[in-house]
């Protein structure tokens, strides 16, 4: 009896492929006929090999019998929301003076009907002295704080010079504007805003960043695209795969660039610059809380004859925010934090610093334990919770965050009642970024900062900066009663503090080299 290895190759002997339907054998016919000759049928062309590569795709489809599929137009780009016609009649802003309305820019009646949705009437002084010059196409540098919105202003150019400007649909992965952020959160917030001001045009807004699923990205960029707005890391990975194709840039935007300088993204930045056309065929705008020797040096380096516009911090903002510092040691701080909360941070939102993230995930659980509810944002959180949190922020759902200042940039709430530096920043730039997220939108905040024995000697540089002196004053001893714990302390599911020094987000120690033992 023939063995089953012996009847597989009496299968693959012969010339016929192997079916299942040809194991059963087929009936004889009642007359049979004398077999035909059988005639040799003419061998199908092979292509040669050269005419292939590794992707099995034909790089000359002129040797190939197989018709050309003729690519099919992409359709032009809609607006994503179609409204009946408007009138820019029916918003109509009173004439102030020393105010500059957006009705008295020229832009195109698209963008208008959305800064009515919006209901923008007055330019910020960024917004007024920087959009005239920036729509004629020079390349600026500003000088402005958060909240004085730029954000606006460079992107209300960039909209106005697509309007104005007719060219061919836009491509994927290839962006007509490019928007550098420092920081993820950052970068969100301008894709937000860039989707708000764009409502009536046909443009697309991308933002990319780390923190979020590569391939989820990767499909986004498979789509047209109009503007980009990223931070460098994310934005050099997908350059360097060709996913992102940077040579159609015609704007070219650098947001913060003091804290660009501050994390060491220059080298990347530079990097992505070289990508870009030259300088002499793209404006670049470029804008920082401060312009000192070394941004302007950048500025010199990658802009044209770059025009100059600072401004100060709005004194009338200033006002706005009651800045208060208490005088404490390092072990009453929490109890102050404890009873400030308790007792003036009642219906009102709180945004607490902290330097480094171990601090705020301390802090975070301290307030847990003495029954009051928190959320924390820091690097070590997972993007989608960041995302959810700031979302529960901006509605009201969460009302107090405790936050480091890399996590803190991207929180742009108008409702902000009190800022409270848990921790003292060591740059006088961040107390100005941390005390800007409240008093916004005309209203009135509070910043209360705690002075302890290892910080406070950071207030000099920061009142050289404000140009004035910090009134300190000594709590009241009540407020340096605490209660007992009601809660036990959460498990925390943390990464280990970062080697080499007190500060969070290191680099990891190098390998040694050598076998393993």
């Amino acid at each position: 009896m023939p063995s089953f290895i012996e009847k597989i190759g009496k299968l693959f002997k012969k010339q016929d492929t192997y079916r299942p339907s040809q194991t059963k054998p087929a009936e004889k016919p009642a007359n049979p006929a004398k077999k035909a000759p059988s005639i040799p049928q003419p061998k199908a062309k092979v292509p040669p090999k050269h005419a292939t590569h590794r992707g099995g795709r034909n790089r000359n489809p002129k040797d190939t019998n197989q018709p050309v599929a003729e690519k099919t137009p992409r359709p032009a780009p809609q607006p994503r929301k179609i409204a009946e016609p408007w009138n820019p009649a029916t918003f109509q802003v009173e004439p102030k003076e020393g105010k500059t309305r957006f009705q008295d820019m020229n832009l195109p009646i698209d963008i208008f009907h959305a800064i009515a949705d919006l209901n923008f009437q007055y330019c910020t002084p960024i917004q007024a002295e920087i959009l005239p010059l920036t729509l004629a196409g020079k390349d600026m540098a500003g000088k402005a704080q958060t909240g004085t919105g730029k954000t606006a202003a460079f992107l209300l150019g960039i909209l106005t010079r697509f309007m104005n400007s007719k060219q061919e649909a836009p491509k994927p992965g290839t962006p007509r504007a490019l928007i550098l952020a420092p920081t993820r959160e950052l970068a969100m917030q301008i894709r937000d805003d860039a989707e708000k001001l764009s409502t009536y045009t046909p443009f697309h807004t991308i933002a990319i960043y780390g923190g979020i699923d590569y391939d989820k990205q990767r499909r986004m960029l498979e789509e047209p695209v109009d503007i980009i707005v990223a931070t460098p890391g994310r934005l050099i990975d997908f350059v360097n795969q060709g996913v992102i194709n940077l040579r159609e840039v015609e704007v070219l935007v650098i947001d913060e660039a003091d804290r660009m300088l501050d994390m060491g993204f220059i080298p990347d930045v530079r990097k992505i610059i070289y990508k870009t056309p030259p300088k002499e065929n793209r404006q670049t705008l470029l804008f920082s809380a401060t312009l000192d020797d070394e941004v302007m040096r950048l500025a010199s380096a990658w802009m044209v004859e770059p025009g100059k516009i600072e401004i100060e911090a709005d004194q009338n903002a200033t006002k706005l925010i009651d800045q208060q510092v208490y005088i404490v040691t390092d072990d009453q701080k929490f109890a102050l934090l404890y009873n400030i909360l308790k007792k003036e941070v009642v219906e009102g939102t709180a945004l607490i610093f902290t330097n480094r993230r171990d601090q705020a995930e301390r802090l975070s659980d301290a307030l847990y334990r003495y029954g009051i509810d928190s959320e924390m944002l820091s690097g070590a959180v997972a993007q989608n919770k960041r995302q959810r949190i700031l979302a529960d922020f901006k509605d009201g759902r969460c009302k107090l965050v405790v936050a480091t200042d890399v996590a803190g940039r991207g929180i742009h709430v108008d409702d902000i009642t009190h800022v409270i530096n848990f921790n003292i920043p060591s740059q006088p730039d961040d107390y100005v970024h941390r005390i800007g997220r409240t008093g916004r939108a005309g209203k009135k905040g509070i910043s209360v900062t705690f002075a302890c024995e290892k910080e406070s000697f950071e207030l000099p540089a920061i009142e050289e900066l404000l140009g004035k002196r910090l009134p300190c004053i000594q709590p009241e001893p009540e407020m340096l009663v605490l209660p007992p714990p009601v809660r036990k302390v959460p498990f925390r599911e943390s990464r280990p503090p970062a080697r080499g020094g007190d500060r969070s987000g290191g680099r990891p120690p190098p390998r040694r080299s050598g076998p393993r033992r």
